[in-house]
């Protein structure tokens, strides 16, 4: 089937992500200031949203701290720079059992598994334009690590983001996720049209050959909004084929630390080379208020909080 490219495209930056890779890049974001610093770096650069995140500023380790959120929330709304803002709801679904003759009890140390209201606390209180919905339950890289997202769970947390307001980026890491979301949409937990990331090349969902990728555009409804991206050296040639297949793209330093062989990249300068590949396929890059009115989304000012 011929494709039908993309001629208008946003670029979402994921700004640090939650993986081990705050020792293997001094660009990784760590603090809520420096978080919201390369938001705002990646936003003037040319993306359109940016998703975020938070970790502990010590450490670099993943965080759910409500105040961090707050933080990098406050900041980006006050910049002069306008962007989408799109915070994770991917945390505390997090389950890392024992080993393979004892998975119980479970690994106390790692596992992060919390209710539904606690996973959406920060989005209830800093109310961002987007976050995101991981739309299943996955065997995530590590040998007894289980990203843990059941139906019922995720029925619980779209209902939430859907009485709030806030638009829901469906994360799918493979087909099936792409089946339950469209049955949310179906049953009205969710509103169609929806927003779609395609996660490709993350172990252990969808492998990132085209074959893979175009079964999964060709699952998504004729009528929602989708992005893809893919991981490590192949973050930009998903930018091309994203476009080509008709749909937006997504890079940052959650996927990608690298801009060439042996030169660690800043978020601005991975923004900055998408932006260059979109351009140079022939289509234009969309900013903040276009993706507002195409997904109906709507600014929210900065929160004052009462001394």
């Amino acid at each position: 089937m011929p494709l039908t490219m993309n001629r208008d495209v946003f670029i979402t930056c994921a700004v640090t992500g939650s993986g081990a890779t705050q020792d293997r890049s001094p660009h990784v974001p760590r603090s809520p200031k420096q978080i919201a610093d390369s938001a705002i770096a990646a936003a003037k650069a040319g993306a359109a949203v940016v998703h975020c995140h938070v970790r502990d500023p010590e450490t670099g380790a993943p965080s759910r701290k409500l105040a961090y959120y707050r933080e990098v929330t406050d900041r980006i709304r006050e910049a002069e720079v306008d962007v989408v803002l799109n915070l994770t709801a991917g945390m505390g679904g997090d389950i890392v059992f024992g080993n393979t003759e004892a998975p119980f009890p479970l690994n106390a140390g790692a596992t992060d598994m919390v209710g539904a209201t606690e996973r959406m606390a920060h989005i209830a209180e800093c109310l961002p334009e987007i976050c995101t919905l991981d739309c299943g339950t996955m065997n995530f890289a590590e040998a007894d690590y289980v990203m843990t997202n059941t139906p019922g769970m995720l029925r619980a947390m779209g209902g939430m983001m859907t009485a709030l307001g806030v638009k829901p980026e469906i994360e799918a890491f493979d087909t099936g996720h792409l089946w339950f979301a469209k049955e949310l949409v179906r049953e009205g937990t969710l509103v169609s049209p929806a927003l779609v990331q395609l996660c490709m090349g993350v172990p252990w969902g969808a492998p990132n050959d085209l074959n893979t990728f175009m079964a999964m555009v060709n699952n998504v409804p004729a009528d929602w909004t989708w992005s893809a991206f893919s991981l490590g050296r192949d973050q930009m040639p998903y930018v091309g084929a994203a476009v080509l297949a008709g749909g937006n793209v997504r890079v940052g330093l959650e996927d990608n630390l690298w801009l060439g062989k042996g030169h660690l990249a800043t978020n601005a300068q991975l923004v900055e080379r998408a932006a260059t590949i979109i351009e140079n396929l022939g289509a234009r890059v969309i900013g903040p208020a276009e993706v507002r009115e195409k997904l109906g989304l709507v600014k929210r000012a900065p929160v004052q909080v009462a001394a």
